[in-house]
């Protein structure tokens, strides 16, 4: 069968792949996207049920279309999410085909481009984009071997607390995943360990705006390298229930026992670091920092903007955070799950080319490969702390369309302007000199 020839081959329909589809044709450069399930699938299969949207309608969007039947100040469920970015390929005619999975890219052999074997047959491309995003392959910390009478899930497979067997429930991770699934499981009746390690804990909203505008405002969106140390430390911030600041003390008041960073687990024991005082002290700070440059810009800027005093209060400390525990029998504790909520790694085992490091991470530069011809979009801090957030994939999908267009221009000057035997580019042989 004869490969199908595509300029531009984006890999993954999701906010990315929608977001490169739109840059593109912007641009009038010919593509095609694939997609394996449907677009935004991860938004539909890999979410639990009542997740929502971190940022306010208002703000995780892409500038041309706002979302449908939500207020702007709302946070979106994921099936919204999904929805928006169906309605969003539609709107500018995205060229997608999907159930169609990416089994290989090589570099052709002795001419430009790339040959891709696909489910659907193959195809030749002179740009490939991997639009696969940073959330490929959950992640399951291999420090609990699998046991009868333990179910352990990644926060992936979790959809609700009615999945879960009888018992108490172990939540690994207090990013914004981690808090959310604890704080839900909890409020089902069931009693829930919380292991908490390093977080930043920015309010949900203060002084009458979300964190979304203060981190806008404040030019920390912009950032372009993460804090030293910082680069996976997780952000605990909720949209759930109308949003809401994630205070962790106040967790424990509601009945969530908190403890350390899991460790490791021998003979039905889970040991958690000593670590737990301090990660609440590190994120407390990064609040309060975050609260003190609020009320600078608002000072310096002369805004009118309500004072909230409140913010600044803090509950007192838990038990479990004064007399903190170490180890814990699961069994006697009546904990019969474990629920992953640790991340995610890349798999980019389809693309077999010479674009990645020691560590299976992309060498890329704000997209471009340092393979010529391969870019990537999606991935954290890309070229900005808001890089792998919807509105900051569309900002760097439109770069990565720039430096394509480049390398076509410089492509098309060589075709239109070849070399002539004896002469300059462009010049009759006799002519030049």
């Amino acid at each position: 069968m004869a490969s199908q020839e595509v300029e531009v081959l984006v890999v993954g329909a999701g906010q990315a792949g929608i977001a490169m589809s739109e840059h593109l044709g912007e641009r009038g450069i010919a593509h095609l996207v694939l997609e394996r399930d449907r677009i935004a699938e991860r938004w539909r299969s890999m979410r639990w049920d009542s997740l929502v949207a971190n940022g306010p309608a208002w703000h995780d969007r892409f500038p041309g279309l706002e979302f449908s039947g939500i207020e702007p100040g709302a946070f979106a469920s994921k099936d919204q999410v999904a929805d928006y970015f169906e309605a969003y390929a539609e709107k500018i005619a995205a060229p997608v085909r999907c159930g169609v999975e990416v089994t290989s890219v090589r570099r052709k052999a002795g001419a430009p481009g790339f040959h891709v074997e696909t489910s659907d047959g193959n195809f030749e491309a002179r740009y490939v984009v991997a639009a696969t995003g940073p959330f490929q392959k959950p992640v399951i910390p291999a420090v609990v071997p699998q046991s009868p009478g333990l179910v352990q899930i990644h926060s992936s497979s979790y959809r609700n607390p009615e999945q879960l067997p009888d018992g108490g429930v172990l939540v690994v991770g207090a990013g914004s995943s981690g808090v959310q699934i604890a704080a839900e499981i909890q409020r089902s009746g069931r009693q829930v360990h919380l292991s908490v390690g390093p977080h930043d804990r920015p309010p949900r909203s203060y002084r009458g705006r979300d964190f979304c505008w203060w981190l806008g405002v404040l030019g920390m969106w912009d950032a372009s390298t993460p804090p030293q140390g910082a680069e996976h430390v997780t952000i605990a911030v909720s949209g759930a229930d109308g949003g809401h600041t994630v205070d962790f003390r106040a967790l424990a008041e509601e009945g969530i026992t908190l403890v350390g960073r899991t460790v490791a687990f021998e003979n039905g024991t889970m040991n958690f670091a000593g670590d737990l005082r301090d990660n609440l002290a590190r994120g407390d700070a990064h609040y309060l920092g975050l609260l003190d440059e609020a009320d600078a810009y608002v000072e310096r800027n002369g805004l009118d903007l309500p004072e909230e005093p409140e913010a600044r209060l803090r509950r007192p400390d838990p038990e479990s955070l004064t007399d903190p525990i170490r180890e814990l029998d699961l069994a006697g504790a009546g904990i019969r799950s474990i629920v992953w909520a640790t991340g995610f790694a890349v798999d980019y085992g389809w693309l077999q080319v010479d674009a990645f490091d020691e560590e299976g991470k992309p060498r890329q530069q704000r997209g471009v490969s340092s393979e010529p011809g391969i870019y990537f979009l999606g991935l954290p801090w890309q070229s900005r702390r808001g890089s792998s957030f919807i509105w900051g994939v569309w900002h760097d999908a439109k770069y990565v369309a720039d430096q394509i267009s480049i390398q076509r221009s410089y492509r098309a000057h060589n075709e239109e302007h070849p070399l002539v035997a004896g002469g300059a580019a462009g010049v009759p042989a006799g002519v030049a000199g």
